[in-house]
């Protein structure tokens, strides 16, 4: 087995109820040679001294202040400050089970550089976790056990930020934590998609994830909804938009209005398609609505996909799949 060492890197704000469970968690590896790179981001709590107790017991613990302000820059000072050969993130609020280390340090091993360690994850909450995030749980362990990922990378973020790790010098190459981008796991993760880091299959719960109404996921604007669809056209802009090709926009709602308007800013033309009768052949942004069989009438198109309901998402997939088109190639699913 490698023993060469992980670098742990874990921001913090205010955990001061939850910081001891993820440092034991960590103390309690089967892996030992680690380091954890623990950041303050201006805590106002006692989750810092927590943390500076433990570092008078176990070198390996280290505890620093951010040098900005928020989760980005508190990334920054977490890895300008390791020395591991592997590095990976971790949450103060969660809990990593046991064999976590052990488990992705043998996968790097395994397969080398250019590959992506993830782990199953399991959602957790003091009053019970909400259908939505049992639900994203399932699809997430699902995409993670046969390594698969990216294949829905636009519909949400397919690396669960907590639970991920890979070589240093992989992590250098796709620029690490250096955009200012929010969400900042959701563009990593289409940063190691770009750099076609292959996702290595895991089928073990290596994360147990914590859900409260005041973690930062829930209460920061970054983390709106509006954020994720910049995030997602950007990337599809860059990675996966073929200008050759006539684009189509299918959905007429909240999210598709979104994406119709990033794409007017950015001046990529489009075609406006859905199956709503009462929008069908308004006028919205100076786009006109068509029906979605207008689609046979485009040469090769491609379509961005912005329906939610999941009934409707079976008859759309069915849609394409009759007319010969492919997942990631010909359509993508923003939701």
């Amino acid at each position: 087995m490698s023993q060469s060492l992980v670098s742990i890197l874990i921001p913090f704000k205010n955990t001061e109820s939850f910081i001891a469970k993820c440092m034991t968690s960590i103390l309690t590896q089967t892996y030992c040679q680690w380091e954890a790179i623990f950041v303050d981001d201006h805590s106002d709590d006692l989750s810092s001294a927590i943390v500076e107790e433990y570092t008078r017991n176990d070198p390996r613990i280290k505890c620093y202040k951010n040098e900005g302000t928020g989760i980005i820059e508190a990334l920054r000072t977490a890895f300008k400050n390791c020395t591991g050969e592997y590095i990976t993130r971790m949450d103060s609020d969660d809990i990593m089970t046991p064999n976590r280390l052990d488990v992705m340090v043998n996968s790097l091993v395994k397969y080398g550089k250019g590959h992506l360690a993830v782990g199953q994850v399991n959602y957790f909450r003091a009053d019970g976790v909400s259908d939505g995030y049992a639900r994203y749980e399932r699809w997430i362990n699902q995409l993670t056990q046969t390594g698969s990922n990216y294949s829905e990378i636009y519909k949400e973020c397919v690396i669960p930020s907590p639970c991920w790790m890979l070589y240093r010098d992989d992590f250098i190459a796709c620029e690490g934590f250096e955009p200012n981008r929010y969400p900042e796991d959701y563009d990593l993760t289409f940063r190691f998609y770009r750099a076609g880091y292959k996702c290595i299959p895991c089928n073990e719960i290596l994360l147990h994830w914590r859900d409260y109404d005041s973690r930062t996921s829930r209460t920061h604007e970054h983390y709106a909804i509006n954020y994720f669809l910049d995030i997602k056209v950007y990337y599809f802009l860059e990675l996966d938009y073929d200008s050759n090709r006539p684009l189509t926009v299918w959905g007429a709602g909240n999210k598709g209005k979104t994406v119709a308007k990033l794409l007017i800013k950015n001046q990529i033309p489009f075609y406006w398609i859905c199956d709503n009768q009462k929008k069908i052949g308004k006028d919205i942004y100076g786009q006109k609505l068509l029906n979605f069989n207008y689609l046979q009438q485009l040469d090769s198109p491609q379509s961005i996909v912005t329906v939610a309901n999941e009934d409707e998402q079976k008859t759309i997939t069915e849609y394409f799949k009759i007319h010969k088109m492919s997942s990631m190639k010909d359509y993508f699913f923003f939701c």
